[in-house]
């Protein structure tokens, strides 16, 4: 049995996260995200009331949703899942993207935040919840994993910032040397936080 199609609401709310990976969220019109999902623009009104503002907050929950989730398939995949496993499979995420699709978009949690935290507390209390989503379960699988409980949502947050940082460097470089550096250097030091069993 296949994937239930997305409806439009759904198609819009995931076009707001592509664009604004790729463009940001000042450059992302609510025409581009219409014409992107292939919704009718009259949509747009029904299904965000609260306009452009209201379909950012929810890309960027959707966006947080989705790496909280690749968390979960990236350790379903590990065969005895370490830290610094874990954190391979989220760089090699964007290494593989980079080298097959090129350096054109990023996180559009990044982006957004980047673009809009200073004026927009709507977007910044969005982007924050997209973080913290992603975070806890990163935390939870390093507590799996034997790091204690004290540490994990550090080493999660570190994890999550290094990532950050280095595909901002890759996008600017057009280079994944960033990204494959933090995976080499950090792997070491979380695998180091496991408590022996």
């Amino acid at each position: 049995m296949g994937k239930p199609e997305r409806g439009p609401r759904e198609r819009m709310v995931f076009s707001a996260a592509q664009l604004i990976r790729r463009d940001g969220v000042q450059a992302t019109g609510m025409r581009d995200v219409a014409a992107h999902a292939g919704a009718p623009r009259g949509s747009l009104q029904h299904y965000f009331p609260g306009g452009k503002e209201q379909l950012v907050g929810e890309a960027l929950r959707w966006a947080g949703r989705y790496a909280a989730e690749r968390v979960d398939r990236f350790l379903a995949a590990m065969e005895r899942p370490t830290p610094s496993g874990l954190f391979a499979a989220m760089v090699t995420q964007w290494t593989d993207e980079y080298e097959a699709a090129g350096f054109a978009a990023g996180c559009p949690v990044a982006a957004a935040t980047v673009d809009c935290a200073g004026s927009s507390d709507a977007t910044r209390e969005a982007a924050a919840d997209a973080f913290a989503t992603w975070t806890r379960p990163v935390a939870d699988a390093l507590t799996g994993m034997g790091v204690p409980a004290a540490r994990s949502e550090p080493l999660a947050t570190l994890m999550i910032s290094a990532l950050e940082g280095a595909i901002v460097i890759t996008r600017a470089e057009r280079d994944v040397r960033a990204l494959t550096t933090v995976a080499r250097e950090l792997g070491p030091l979380l695998d180091a936080a496991v408590m022996p069993a």
